[in-house]
C-alpha cells in the first residue's frame, strides 16, 4: 500500500525521498521495526485483554517442573505474531507480487485454522480443539492451493543463467536490488518448470518432472499433480511440526525466528540475479519481495518474544505455532528450497519424529507385552529433558543454539557440491 503510494509519487511527482522504497534493504528494515514495536506495544494491551476474559491455558498435570504455575496464563498470542507481521507487509510490500499474495493467503488462513482450534480448547472447554480430521483438511487445502498456484501462475518462473554481457556486476547488482529488471543483460528466456534445489549434487537442482519418464501431456499434468502432492505433505508436516514444538516457554518463537532469518537470505539471494549467478544457484524473478515479509515476520516474532521469554507472559497458542510452521513451508516451495527443510528445521522434524517415536513404541509393547512402554520419558523431546530434571530455560536455549547450528549448515550447502 505504502510502497505503491510512494513509488506512484515518485514517478509522478518527484516527491523527495520515495526512491527508498524501491529498495529491499531500506524496505526490510522499516518492515522488521515496525512490527517488533507493533509486537511490543501492543502486545501488551492484547495480553491484557486476553487476561481480562479469562482466555488461559488449560494445563493437564504431567508431573513437570513449574507446570501447574502456567495454569491461566492467557493463550492465542498468535493473534500478536500475526497482527505485527501483516501490518508492516500491507505497508512495505509490493502486493501486486503474487509470492507475497500467497504469503498472506497462508499466514491468514493457517492462523484461523489455529485460531479455531484454540476457540474450541478455551471457549467450548474442549481439551483435544480441533478434531485432528479438520486440521488435516485445512493444511490440504492450502497446499492444493499453493501447489496450484507455484504450478500455473505465469508469473511464477525460474531463468536460466548466463554470464552477463554489459554493464558492471556492481551496478547490476544495485539495479536488481531496487527492483529493476536486468533480464535484458543476460539475455535468459524465463520457463516454467518444477525444479527445485537439491543439496550436495553438482549442478545443485532436481526435477520433480523426471519422476515422470514422459514428455506426453499426461506426463505433464502427472507432474503437476505430484508436485501439488509434495506441497500438501511438505506444509502439513511442517506445520505439525512447529506446533509440537511449541511445548516451552520462547522455544518455538526463537527457533522459527531463526529459520525465517534464513528463508529471508534464500529469498534475497534467489530474487537477485547478480547473486544468484555469483553463488551458481537458481534465480527465481519477483521472490525478492519475499525478504521484506520475512523481515517483518522476524520483526514480529522479537517482539513476541519480549512476552514468551521464560516465564511467559502469553501462549501463541495453535493459532501461532500451526500459522508458523505453515508459512515457513510455502516460503521454502516459493523460494525452491523445501528438500533444505529437514535440514533447516531439524528441531521440527526431531519433535515430530520423537512423538512417532513414543506413539509406535507405547502401541508395540501394549501389544506384545499386555502394556506400553515408552521409549522416552516423554515426548515431544523437549519434554523427555525436562523429565530428566534439566532447567526449562536451559533447554529452551540450548534447542536455540541448535538450531542455528542448522541454520549455518543450510548456508553451507549452496557450495558444497
Amino acid at each position: 500500500m505504502l510502497y505503491s503510494l510512494l513509488e506512484y509519487l515518485g514517478t509522478h511527482f518527484d516527491l523527495p525521498g520515495a526512491g527508498l522504497f524501491r529498495y529491499l534493504s531500506f524496505r526490510s528494515g522499516c518492515a522488521i521495526v515496525f512490527a517488533l514495536l507493533i509486537g511490543a506495544i501492543f502486545g501488551k494491551k492484547i495480553i491484557e485483554r486476553l487476561r481480562r476474559h479469562q482466555i488461559g491455558e488449560e494445563i493437564r498435570n504431567l508431573g513437570l517442573e513449574g507446570q501447574m504455575e502456567k495454569r491461566g496464563t492467557p493463550t492465542m498470542g498468535g493473534m500478536i505474531i500475526l497482527g505485527a507481521m501483516l501490518v508492516p507487509v500491507v505497508l512495505f510490500c509490493d502486493l501486486r507480487n503474487v509470492y507475497v499474495q500467497l504469503m498472506i493467503v497462508s499466514s491468514v488462513w493457517l492462523g484461523l485454522l489455529g485460531f479455531a482450534d484454540d476457540y474450541i480448547k478455551v471457549f467450548r472447554k474442549h481439551k483435544e480443539g480441533l478434531k485432528g480430521r479438520f486440521k488435516i483438511i485445512g493444511q490440504v487445502g492450502l497446499g492444493i492451493i499453493v501447489g496450484t498456484v507455484m504450478c500455473f501462475s505465469q508469473q511464477i518462473v525460474i531463468v536460466e543463467k548466463s554470464q552477463p554481457a554489459t554493464a558492471t556486476a556492481a551496478v547490476q547488482a544495485a539495479d536488481a536490488e531496487a527492483g529493476y529488471a536486468v533480464t535484458a543483460h543476460y539475455g535468459e528466456m524465463p520457463q516454467k518448470t518444477t525444479k527445485t534445489t537439491i543439496p550436495f549434487v553438482k549442478n545443485n537442482e532436481f526435477d520433480y518432472h523426471w519422476l515422470v519418464p514422459s514428455d506426453q501431456p499426461w506426463g505433464n499434468v502427472l507432474t503437476w499433480l505430484i508436485y501439488i502432492l509434495i506441497a500438501i505433505f511438505i506444509i502439513t508436516a511442517v506445520s505439525n511440526g512447529a506446533n509440537l514444538t511449541d511445548g516451552l516457554d520462547g522455544l518455538a518463537t526463537g527457533v522459527s525466528a531463526v529459520i525465517i532469518v534464513i528463508m529471508g537470505a534464500f529469498a534475497y539471494l534467489s530474487g537477485n540475479i547478480i547473486y544468484s549467478d555469483y553463488l551458481n544457484i537458481m534465480y527465481i524473478p519477483g521472490t525478492g519481495e519475499l525478504t521484506v515479509f520475512a523481515a517483518a515476520l522476524v520483526g514480529a516474532l522479537i517482539g513476541f518474544l519480549w512476552y514468551n521469554c521464560y516465564p511467559a507472559q502469553v501462549f501463541m497458542g495453535d493459532t501461532g505455532s500451526l500459522a508458523l510452521g505453515g508459512i515457513i513451508a510455502v516460503f521454502a516451495l516459493l523460494v525452491r528450497k523445501e528438500l533444505l527443510l529437514p535440514l533447516l528445521c531439524g528441531i521440527f522434524l526431531v519433535e515430530a519424529v520423537s512423538t512417532m517415536i513414543q506413539v509406535t513404541y507405547f502401541r508395540y509393547t501394549k501389544r506384545r507385552y499386555g502394556e506400553g512402554r515408552r521409549y522416552f520419558l516423554m515426548a515431544p523431546l523437549h519434554h523427555h529433558y525436562q523429565k530428566k530434571g534439566i532447567p526449562e530455560n536451559k533447554i529452551v536455549v540450548r534447542f536455540w543454539i541448535v538450531q542455528i547450528l542448522l541454520a549455518a549448515m543450510t548456508l553451507v550447502t549452496l557450495k558444497i557440491r
